[in-house]
């Protein structure tokens, strides 16, 4: 395999860790563009890792960035946004989307890997509609662009299982919003696999690739998995869409948005797949009980530590 030069915008996040990892074994050069290099040095310890500070909205620090560069991957992505009416969406995913294709093609770069979702572009949450307009301007470009849609990551550092297993630790008892929404969690490993093998193959170019986990959980069910991994018992009780609907509008003012009327409209559609993306390319899904029983011990083996060294200080 020949050795790429990549700019990676979105990198120093759950998914670009992992993919900058597989991508330096490869013997690849990554470039990762960040809003402060000096706070990412988890990333920058990595060999043939260069962490560059860059305004990614900045569309001609994009321009140079790009210079030299054999392909562009863009992991930027947002749950939420700090304010409200789509506006942040439409920054992070649609305006930032088209200045990396308008930069793209004013560097001579034609390789584009561009990150989006499952359900992009249907329904209410503007999550997913601006995931959706930044596919359709991608897909209008002239580059060699590959799209990944995938279902909710999970795996080491994720916020998923790792959001829901700080949270049970806290409480006995979780009111859930969208409780019987169904998701299809794909391996962040099977991601970054997935991404990594279609880098450079032409038949790669200009498809989308739909990628989900061999089994179909409810987002109760995903709690209650959580919770008994760590060996605590927890209480789940779903809520009527209107009471999810007022926890989620009260939920918009809290700091931080743990959850937003944005995220109840995402979870209304289900996030499973139709087209098995991974099944194309020839990758053998990795269940969950592979990989997270381990990891939600673990957490909760360290939570016991820290209170027993908690009570010992007091």
């Amino acid at each position: 395999m020949r050795t790429l030069q990549l700019v990676l915008l979105g990198g120093t996040g759950f998914v670009g860790r992992h993919l900058i990892a597989r991508l330096v074994a490869q013997g690849h050069h990554v470039r990762v563009l960040s809003r402060n290099a000096a706070l990412k040095p988890d990333v920058r310890v990595l060999p043939n890792v260069h962490v560059d500070t860059v305004d990614v909205h900045d569309p001609a620090a994009l321009v140079r960035a790009f210079h030299g560069a054999d392909a562009v991957i863009n992991l930027v992505g947002i749950l939420n946004e700090k304010g409200f009416g789509g506006k942040g969406f439409q920054r992070a995913h649609v305006r930032l989307t088209q200045n990396v294709i308008a930069a793209c093609e004013q560097s001579g770069v034609t390789r584009l890997l561009q990150m989006s979702a499952l359900n992009a572009g249907r329904g209410e949450s503007h999550y997913l509609r601006t995931r959706g307009e930044a596919e359709a301007a991608v897909k209008a470009s002239s580059l060699d662009w590959t799209i990944y849609q995938p279902s909710v990551i999970f795996g080491p550092g994720d916020g998923l299982f790792g959001r829901f297993a700080s949270l049970l630790k806290l409480v006995p008892v979780l009111p859930l919003a969208r409780a019987s929404a169904r998701f299809a969690p794909v391996y962040v490993g099977d991601v970054v696999r997935a991404m990594s093998e279609t880098l450079s193959q032409p038949a790669a170019f200009r498809q989308m690739y739909e990628l989900y986990g061999p089994q179909t959980l409810s987002l109760a069910d995903i709690v209650r998995y959580t919770a008994r991994q760590m060996g605590l018992l927890r209480w789940v009780i779903p809520l009527p869409d209107g009471l999810a609907r007022l926890q989620a509008m009260l939920m918009d003012f809290v700091p931080g948005k743990p959850f937003s009327t944005d995220n109840y409209l995402s979870l209304k559609i289900d996030s499973v797949g139709g087209i098995d993306g991974l099944f194309r390319l020839g990758i053998d899904k990795t269940p969950i009980d592979a990989v997270m029983p381990a990891l939600l011990r673990q957490t909760a083996r360290q939570t016991r530590l820290d209170a027993q060294r908690a009570e010992r200080r007091a």
